[in-house]
C-alpha cells in the first residue's frame, strides 16, 4: 500500500502542504512541474 501511495505523490503532498507557500513559489514550482510532466510524455512517445 505504500508503495501504491508513493506512486500516487500523496506523500509528496502531504510534505508540501506541512508549511505554507508563496503565491509566488507555489506558480514557480507548478509552472516546473508541467514542463517536468510534458517531457516525459514527449520522451515516452518518441520511444515507441
Amino acid at each position: 500500500m505504500k508503495r501504491k501511495l508513493q506512486k500516487e505523490g500523496l506523500f509528496r503532498i502531504v510534505k508540501m502542504k506541512a508549511n505554507y507557500e508563496k503565491p509566488s513559489e507555489k506558480k514557480k514550482r507548478r509552472k516546473l512541474e508541467n514542463i517536468k510532466r510534458i517531457k516525459k510524455i514527449q520522451k515516452l512517445k518518441n520511444r515507441i
